[in-house]
């Protein structure tokens, strides 16, 4: 059983669009995140994401279809019921919202001290989180003392603290600096892998879904419109929203233009190469073409890494005879993908 389950859900909000029409954030959305998953739902502004949290969290309801948590239909509950199961569901966010009022220590042990935990057991429980995060030399601090990266593990530190089975990560490294960044996806890689935590990370920003997804959706105008691997997302997207995402940080083949650039720079045929984990190796192309006698050079793209696996598209400039050029492009588009440029 998925630990998050949507089921054909939509919200709509009555108040009208510059058009008259209500306004409809999520429509018709189905999707599952399973146990232990680092699942990313990434779009472009307005594409639905963060309504998509709140209904998670059931901190809005759905306008219609299902939405379980750990087996239990969010749809109808009491409020009464809903605050206890949301202490299951950890919350970070793009701003930090921290209490300013208040030190690192008291705003990790502010959601235990509404949770009814003793004095002993948040002591204990706040101690435990500030070492898992790095931040126990800054327990008495207040929030303004703090670096960007540093308030953010406070809102991890907080997060965790009532030991929720479900982590939201909504924008939750767009405030921050591109090392920071970094350091906050791993200490988010260290919650799952360390504490079986499952995360949902909202954002817009491809490079953090290759980074620390397992799963991906790509949701445009309110719905789901591509989902799966996120290797197989980013190495063969098949909608064209979720194809100018992967553009951000993978080349794929050159447009027109790029295309017009580098024959304007090179000599020969342009020529991409397109590698996927498991196909043949970029040496032994290479090696083939070399055998053939070819001149190459790479003038165009690049080799990506997802979880340890390796896709690409490398475009180049062959120089040899037309024939020889033929006889090896058909041996190499036997094993990997190769594109010749009109």
């Amino acid at each position: 059983m998925a630990l998050v389950s949507l089921t054909n859900v939509s919200k709509t909000y009555p108040a009208p669009d510059k058009h008259g029409r209500p306004v409809v954030a999520v429509d018709d959305v189905t999707l599952e995140v399973e146990h232990g998953d680092v699942y990313g739902i990434i779009g472009y502004s307005g594409a639905g994401k963060s309504t998509l949290v709140r209904l998670v969290n059931a901190l809005e309801p759905a306008s219609s279809g299902s939405i379980t948590f750990d087996g239990r239909e969010l749809s109808g509950l009491p409020e009464r019921e809903l605050r206890a199961i949301r202490l299951g569901i950890g919350m970070i966010f793009q701003q930090f919202n921290l209490f300013n009022s208040k030190t690192v220590w008291g705003n990790i042990a502010y959601p235990l001290k509404v949770a009814g935990w003793s004095k002993a057991d948040i002591a204990a429980r706040v101690a435990e989180l500030l070492d898992f995060v790095g931040l126990g030399e800054k327990a008495r601090n207040y929030p303004d003392q703090l670096s960007g990266g540093q308030k953010q593990r406070v809102g991890i530190a907080r997060a965790l603290a009532t030991s929720p089975r479900l982590l939201l990560a909504d924008e939750a490294t767009s405030a921050l600096d591109p090392e920071t960044t970094q350091e906050v996806l791993e200490l988010l890689k260290r919650v799952n892998r360390e504490f079986g935590v499952t995360i949902i990370v909202i954002t817009h920003e491809m490079d953090v879904i290759q980074s620390i997804a397992t799963k991906v959706a790509v949701m445009d105008g309110g719905r789901v419109i591509e989902d799966g691997d996120v290797f197989e997302v980013f190495s063969t997207p098949q909608n064209p929203s979720s194809q100018r995402f992967v553009s951000t940080v993978v080349k794929g083949i050159p447009s027109p233009a790029e295309l017009a650039v580098l024959r304007e720079r090179h000599e020969g045929r342009i020529v991409t190469i397109s590698f996927r984990d498991g196909d043949a190796s970029q040496a032994a192309v290479f090696l083939e073409l070399a055998n053939a006698g070819l001149d190459f050079e790479l003038v165009y793209g690049g080799i990506n890494d997802i979880q340890g696996r390796a896709f690409g598209h490398l475009t180049l400039a062959i120089r040899g005879a037309d024939a020889s050029i033929d006889a090896a492009l058909t041996s190499i588009a036997a094993r990997v993908e190769v594109t010749e440029a009109a």
